[in-house]
């Protein structure tokens, strides 16, 4: 059952900027005061979690940081982290080579992705009927235009995030005790709209999570650091919207300007290495095909 309707994300997205600072700043205290202090702000050094960290240290200066070094980040997300005082960094068991060895390529979408793995993989008839047919309703199948991937001539997974980033941040919240502030909004994706749906910006349910941005859109985060002056990495000033990891290739095939394209401009030794050394070149002349 949703905590939330739709209608009330629409009316909070549509307040001006002021108000979203003041109801994110509730929320932050509220989360804050809820767990004595115990939280950190999941920091990646893009524009949303820089807005969020300047949010939260406005409130509390020395709430820690957390920034997941995967080696998969720009160059000038990496130097802009530096800059930042209080930044823990952490690292992920295995690289990604290893990664996308074991469990497979990062390709199309988190949902596409893991369900062509589940076809491939499970021991489930049940599961593999239903991720190729849907159920009784006819969800959950894998979309008939991605179909063609299940006997791609390469691994596909959706585990590359949970390798790369999620591990190493639940294992730091384990040896803290600390909760994580994150820097997501519901206009993301369709995932993370459900979730604050059913959750609202502070979950205390399951894993203990604050998204007290969750209702802005990203115009209010350049509005902001625009408004309050607040530095950002100077990756933003070079053509990139998302800056999230170099490699990976979740949503490229959505995109009008191709993110590779523009990495074989903007640093062509790492385009070198992304598509001759770990192959993806070939892996998305496939997906285009």
């Amino acid at each position: 059952m949703s905590k939330l309707e739709r209608w009330q994300l629409d009316q909070r997205s549509g307040q001006p900027l002021e108000i979203k600072e003041q109801l994110t700043l509730a929320r932050i205290k509220a989360y804050y005061e809820k767990l004595d202090g115990q939280v950190y702000v999941s920091f990646s050094g893009g524009k949303d979690s820089t807005v969020l960290l300047d949010l939260v240290r406005r409130l509390y200066p020395d709430v820690p940081a957390v920034f997941v070094d995967t080696g998969l980040e720009y160059p000038e997300i990496r130097e802009f982290v530096k800059t930042i005082p209080n930044v823990t960094w952490l690292k992920p068991k295995i690289p990604f080579t290893q990664v996308i060895e074991k469990y497979g390529y990062p390709v199309v979408s988190k949902e596409v992705a893991q369900k062509i793995s589940e076809i491939r993989t499970t021991g489930s008839d049940k599961l593999r009927r239903k991720r190729l047919d849907g159920d009784a309703a006819g969800n959950g199948k894998l979309a008939e235009k991605w179909k063609f991937l299940v006997d791609a001539p390469f691994k596909i997974s959706h585990k590359c995030c949970w390798a790369m980033k999620k591990e190493p941040a639940q294992r730091y919240e384990r040896e803290t005790g600390r909760a994580p502030i994150v820097g997501t909004m519901a206009s993301d994706s369709s995932s993370r709209l459900i979730s604050y749906l059913r959750h609202g910006c502070n979950s205390f349910e399951g894993r203990v999570m604050s998204t007290p941005m969750a209702f802005w859109l990203e115009a209010d985060v350049w509005n902001y650091l625009k408004t309050h002056n607040v530095p950002y990495s100077s990756i933003y000033d070079m053509g990139y919207t998302r800056t999230g990891c170099m490699f990976c290739m979740f949503g490229a095939h959505l995109e009008k300007v191709d993110r590779f394209q523009l990495m074989a401009k903007t640093h062509p030794k790492i385009y070198k290495y992304c598509m001759d050394t770990l192959g993806m070149c070939e892996i998305l002349a496939y997906i285009r095909k």
